[in-house]
């Protein structure tokens, strides 16, 4: 039983339905950070519980024996900061029960767990483009409509700038053998990125770049384009570039072992701070912190929003 145990990944343990004690194998040890030797209770592993899980364990826990059949829990533990998925699965209603003690197992499914966790969040992700994608074809119909004379312009106009969408797109997914996303110099990054919403039929550029040509590397360029595409669409849903007199101000100035990247916006309707951070501004700051090892701030003035991206020189060129 002992091999099998270890071969399938099974820690084993029992619970003194009076005393309260538990007795773990030298797995379970493990996978709880519980030293050997130690007296273990259900109310210390408790304190070990995550406390989004710790009350509904408790209850599952509390009513187990008065439940026929198996039972399966899934929790999230916390040892020393790092967070572990793990099942407790057994039989209710008293079953095996030998002089009030139970006896059940804990598996580790963290992997499963985390493999979950990332599925959803590629699909909230892929929803959350979608909808943008939607948003921005409806803007860019309504500024290649502003100053075209006929169908006919409006519709080369609006094909242009879909064209160029589909380019900033793709430097959005990761990359392949065949694609983009094998390193690029910042300004030609932005430019791309930018291009369908600059109106070119205006006097100037509404899409102001003052950008120097440092190297992106291939491994930042898809994180880079996906923090851009978001305040693009943003501000073409909500700010400056939505407005027929919006100008975009993007500065960049490299700082000791830091790249520093000003966003402004001008001349847009007034945006407020949001009251909750969305799903797109979530992605733009897990982005900036775990794959350019910096941050974004935002700014509220009163003639349109600054958001400052600081990143990680050596990051952003990888």
């Amino acid at each position: 039983m002992r091999s099998a145990a270890d071969a399938a990944g099974v820690s084993l343990w029992s619970w003194n339905i009076d005393t309260d004690e538990i007795a773990l194998d030298e797995r379970a040890h493990r996978l709880w950070g519980v030293p050997e030797g130690s007296q273990v209770t259900f109310r210390s592993l408790s304190e070990r519980i995550h406390p989004v899980d710790v009350d509904r364990v408790g209850r599952a826990f509390r009513t187990v024996r008065g439940q026929d059949g198996p039972y399966e829990i899934d929790f999230c533990i916390l040892d020393q900061g790092v967070r572990r998925w793990i099942s407790a699965r057994g039989q209710g209603g008293d079953a095996g029960t030998v002089d009030r003690v139970m006896f059940a197992v804990f598996m580790d499914v963290t992997a499963r767990k985390q493999a979950e966790e990332a599925r959803e969040t590629l699909v909230g992700e892929m929803s959350h483009r979608v909808k943008n994608l939607f948003a921005i074809a409806s803007a860019l119909t309504t500024i290649a409509a502003r100053s075209a004379e006929t169908a006919s312009e409006m519709a080369q106009d609006l094909t242009l700038r879909l064209d160029a969408l589909g380019q900033a797109h793709d430097l959005v997914l990761p990359s392949s053998e065949d694609g983009m996303g094998k390193g690029a110099h910042l300004d030609a990054l932005l430019t791309v990125l930018l291009a369908p919403y600059d109106d070119r039929s205006t006097d100037g550029s509404r899409v102001r770049l003052a950008v120097p040509e440092l190297q992106v590397g291939e491994t930042a360029v898809t994180t880079l384009a996906l923090v851009v595409h978001e305040l693009a669409t943003n501000s073409i849903k909500y700010g400056a570039l939505g407005q027929p007199s919006g100008i975009l101000d993007v500065r960049c100035v490299p700082h000791d072992g830091a790249v520093v990247l000003v966003w402004t916006e001008r001349g847009g309707p007034v945006v407020r701070p949001p009251v909750e951070r969305g799903f797109g501004s979530s992605l733009i700051a897990r982005s900036m912190s775990r794959q350019l090892g910096g941050s974004i701030v935002y700014a509220w003035p009163a003639e349109g929003m600054i958001a400052t991206l600081t990143m990680d020189r050596d990051r952003l060129a990888a």
